[in-house]
């Protein structure tokens, strides 16, 4: 909204403080400044307020607002007087306000830093976050405009207002003053009101996607009147998957006369419909979608699914309409699965919802899968089924102009029916927000993820993500790092999930390889090598092996403590008479499941070359199978996502709405490799497609390729369950505040906004400041400049050029070492300029030899759209044509710095490769951390290279290093609550 002409020019309409929010009920508002234009809203507003509640916001009985308050109410300059509205439909249905105040309580102007605030919520949206989420929002205004506390004047009866800034997890101090409780908030976030905003924020788009999932009635907008069409095809999968709520086909060109099409009533509008509509799937055409939204939230309804097309993925005016789209469905308050989208499953008994094109509805299982692809979802359903998986949840997102994989992260950590999480991406709209929910549900549960145009400029037309410049593999890397396990295609994905859903997960990489024909077995052995597993020599069964040899063998090797997971190879019996036996895939299987009916702690795959039957049969669980032990932590402990409808208000059926505490939610647990469950654990029921189920694979490779991602996926588990740290050791070696101050007067003079790069001698103290020190360079104009650098800094020197083409290129003949005295000097510098040009061109330096060692590269640089990253490799050509580069993410712990400097092709030279002695890696680590902490501390070190560093085996020598200071990237993951706005 834009401001009127009466507001103060000095301080324009903000913008950007406007944001979509989800509730704690899983619906959306809108929080945006107050303007004059808003007088008779403010009015309605309160009109609909209980006089309960206007007495707790005034101390004593209001019933109507005068004039002059609306004018206050309404008039605000932006910086000492502010409010904040939450709308839906337009209308107000919460206010917050604040005025700066000085020491004495009065009006004031800055550099006064506190702030009187209250709050006023509609009675019939209070119990829905919306004061919680008021205050993040009013807080980090506040802060942008210098205040730094807050003060409230509380009634002791208002137990619910006095909650939200208690469990704001900001520092306060009450008192108790003149019949009221005084309360002041410091307004720096910590890391408790870090830690409650998150959690707050898991909850709520946890739960808008349940209601998405799970609703209580689905109407169909956009049903032809004969079969065939999208709409009608929707219906009929709802009606064929025995959804278990109600159902209603809507279309505007229905016959008056026509009560019911396929046997569900059939309407003309929703307005039509006396009861309660949940979730509304949306198959008109593109120009009439706006008309169906407005009958939407006109209504009620509470989530859509859009599968019309003609947005983004048409360009500059479909993305146009697709973002007036999610703006109209989000004023409404209503969430968006698409649009373009292929619809949505859930396979829950208490739901059994095929809300999607898909013409069979999939089996119940454990594994939920999220995709940006209509075409990919069809294949992946496919495969799935074709393989014998269930499923317990399924998303088509389409352009994914609202509800992401994001938003499916969060319902899946939370989600008791859901073990693993599989998602096909396209693109990354938050990148830091994905890599801290993969993080958090990866420590509890698989998440498998394709990533689809992986390379740049090939971002799909019909999605708008930030723009990164960090390539492929450094997005891999960091996937890595947050435990995420990436695969290459939906094939390998297909079978990571079959594995990690039905078996359990491998303590260590020893695997035990049986079977009934050696040259498979030999084909298993040398794949488990080159995935990095350490295979034992396989077991020859030999062609005459019976089903029972199989059950022995494999029983034996589940009891071995020398292997950690079995793979079993088989191909077909041949009989006397030269063919193969039928029947023998449902024996073998039968056989197999009987030597897991133990409960094996092992995983175990089946490798097979035509064996009829038996992939099919070793899908389904055995009814004499251990269940697979899984954590479920009691209901007054944790929220738990409704999946069956319950009754509502007025009679109408919806899903019920989970009431939380405010702390980190604690989904159930498969207790790790290597972890004891909790012995206060409730064994919690199966779907049939559950554990006993044993996976089976058409070719080696695929089956070890999926048990190496489960190895490693397992080690992170083991290593995620005690996090590193950043050693405490470092905190008395760093001037925090001094190189604050630098880089403030370094970006003061800078004449570009842009920032600016800084000089050696600048780059040398700003790093200096966190314990790195950068061997001095001294400038050699000519050989007389050379001789006393050279001096100064003692023999052996080193000379080398630093012009920017030949910066680091040993290969170009810059560099010269290991110069002992005067005459070499000289010589080395005539044969420099002979051969590369003029001293002016190159801008040579001279340099004290550094002991000899091995020569690395340390980066560390901000990317708008992942964060801070910090990068190791070896210096010199073949790390970086081979592109021998590890990352992680800033900041980095102690454990991160070790597997850094590891996880390189190239690391066995750093620890005494060909007999060569070992370096010092503790030094390099303490480096890493270092340089770690200077870019999180501070924002506006947006890229810095050290290099070379030579790690010698005593110590390391930085002899290179540049810095770039720039006004820091927006960080949207540290702000308060908001929808993204793509």
């Amino acid at each position: 909204m834009e401001p009127t002409p009466e507001q103060s020019p000095h301080h324009a309409y903000p913008d950007h403080w406007e944001a979509d929010v989800v509730l704690r009920d899983g619906g959306t508002a809108r929080i945006r400044p107050i303007t004059t234009d808003d007088a008779e809203r403010l009015v309605s507003f309160y009109e609909q307020v209980s006089d309960e509640s206007k007495y707790y916001r005034f101390f004593a009985p209001y019933p109507r607002l005068s004039d002059r308050d609306v004018h206050r109410f309404t008039h605000h300059d932006y910086v000492d007087r502010v409010g904040l509205a939450v709308t839906i439909g337009g209308e107000f249905i919460g206010t917050v306000r604040y005025d700066r105040i000085n020491d004495q309580g009065r009006p004031a102007s800055a550099p006064a830093d506190e702030a009187e605030v209250a709050f006023l919520v509609q009675d019939a949206h209070q119990g829905r976050g919306v004061a919680s989420a008021l205050l993040e929002h009013i807080a980090a205004v506040a802060r942008e405009r210098g205040i730094r506390r807050f003060a409230a004047e509380v009634l002791p009866a208002n137990n619910k207002m006095i909650k939200v800034f208690r469990d704001g997890g900001y520092t306060q101090r009450r008192s108790f003053e003149d019949g009221s409780v005084h309360l002041t908030l410091d307004l720096e976030p910590t890391e408790k009101s870090l830690a409650v905003q998150r959690g707050r924020e898991q909850r709520a788009e946890a739960r808008s996607v349940q209601r998405l999932l799970a609703p209580g009635s689905v109407a169909v907008i956009g049903t032809g009147r004969t079969p065939g069409g999208v709409g009608r095809t929707v219906l009929r999968n709802l009606l064929a998957s025995g959804y278990t709520g109600r159902t209603y086909a809507v279309n505007r060109a229905f016959d008056e006369g026509l009560a019911t099409l396929d046997g569900v009533p059939a309407h003309r509008s929703l307005g039509e419909i006396d009861e309660q509509v949940d979730l509304a799937v949306i198959a008109v055409p593109a120009h009439r979608v706006p008309e169906a939204v407005a009958d939407c939230g006109e209504h009620g309804v509470q989530g859509l699914v859009v599968l019309s097309a003609g947005y983004a993925e048409r360009g500059a005016e479909g993305r146009e309409l697709q973002r007036e789209l999610v703006r109209q469905a989000r004023s409404y308050g209503m969430r968006i699965i698409g649009p373009n989208a292929f619809g949505i499953i859930n396979t829950a008994e208490s739901v059994r919802l095929n809300a999607s094109l898909a013409p069979e509805s999939p089996a119940r299982g454990r594994i939920g899968l999220f995709t940006q692809s209509g075409a990919i979802g069809i294949a992946l359903l496919s495969g799935l089924h074709r393989r014998g998986a269930g499923l317990s949840s399924f998303i088509s997102a389409g352009n994914r102009a609202d509800v992401s994989g994001n938003d499916f992260l969060q319902y899946s950590f939370e989600d008791p029916d859901t073990d693993v999480a599989l998602l096909y991406l396209e693109s990354l709209g938050n990148p830091r927000k994905f890599n801290r929910l993969a993080r958090r549900t990866a420590a509890v549960k698989p998440v498998v993820v394709v990533k689809g145009a992986r390379h740049s400029g090939s971002t799909p037309p019909g999605h708008a993500v930030p723009v990164s410049r960090i390539p492929d593999a450094t997005v891999s890397a960091l996937m890595r790092q947050a435990g995420v396990i990436r695969v290459d295609t939906v094939t390998e994905m297909v079978d990571a999930g079959l594995l990690l859903a039905g078996q359990p997960l491998p303590a260590g990489p020893r695997v035990a390889i049986l079977g009934n024909s050696e040259s498979l077995g030999l084909l298993t052995y040398d794949a488990c090598l080159a995935e990095g597993l350490r295979p034992r020599p396989p077991i020859d069964l030999t062609t005459a092996a019976s089903p029972q040899d199989f059950r022995d063998a494999l029983a034996e090797a589940l009891a071995d403590g020398t292997c950690d997971a079995v793979i079993v190879t088989a191909i077909p019996w041949v009989g006397e008479n030269g063919e193969a036996e039928t029947g023998d895939g449902q024996v073998l299987a039968a056989a197999l499941h009987k030597a897991v009916a133990g409960g094996s702690a092992k995983p175990v795959a089946v490798v097979h070359v035509e064996i009829g039957g038996l992939a099919e049969a070793l899908a389904a669980a055995s009814s004499t199978a251990a269940p697979r032990p899984r954590t479920v932590t009691p209901a007054a402990d944790r929220p738990r996502a409704a999946t069956a409808p319950s009754t509502g208000p007025a009679g109408s059926t919806a899903p019920a709405t989970p009431t939380a505490p405010e702390g980190p939610t604690t989904p159930p647990v498969r207790p790790g490799p290597g972890s004891p469950a909790d012995p206060k654990a409730t064994p919690a029921p199966e779907a049939a497609t559950g554990p006993g189920r044993i996976p089976a694979y058409p070719a080696a490779e695929r089956a070890v390729r999926a048990l190496a991602e489960a190895v490693k996926y397992a080690q992170w588990r083991r290593q995620a369950a005690v996090p590193g740290k950043i050693p405490e050791f470092l905190d008395d070696t760093i001037d925090e505040p001094g190189a604050a101050a630098l880089i403030e007067a370094q970006l003061a003079t800078a004449p570009d906004p842009r920032g600016r790069p800084l000089t050696h001698d600048e780059a040398r103290e700003l790093l200096g400041r966190y314990g790195i020190a950068v061997r001095p360079t001294l400038p050699a104009p000519d050989p007389e400049a050379a001789v006393a650098a050279a001096t100064r800094l003692g023999y052996p020197v080193a000379l080398k050029t630093t012009a920017p083409h030949l910066r680091h290129r040993a290969d170009l003949g810059g560099v010269r070492l290991d110069i002992a005295d005067e005459e070499a000097l000289r010589r080395a510098y005539g044969e420099l300029t002979d051969l590369l040009g003029k001293p002016a061109e190159l801008l040579p330096v001279v340099q004290a030899m550094a002991p000899r060692g091995v020569d690395t590269v340390v980066r560390a640089s901000i990317d708008a759209a992942a964060g801070a990253v910090l990068s190791f490799g070896l210096a010199g050509a073949p790390s970086e044509l081979l592109g021998d580069t590890a990352h992680r993410l800033v900041p980095a712990t102690d454990r991160d710095a070790a597997e850094l400097i590891r996880s390189i092709r190239a690391a066995p030279v750093l620890f005494g490769w060909r007999g060569s002695a070992p370096v010092d890696t503790a030094a390099l680590e303490e480096l890493l951390l270092r340089l770690s902490r200077l870019v999180d501390d501070h924002p506006e070190v947006v890229s810095v290279a050290l290099e070379p560093v030579v790690v010698a085996p005593h110590g390391l020598t930085v002899l290179g290093a540049s810095v770039r200071l720039a006004p820091p990237p927006a960080r949207s993951d540290l702000g308060p609550r908001r929808l993204p706005n793509y």
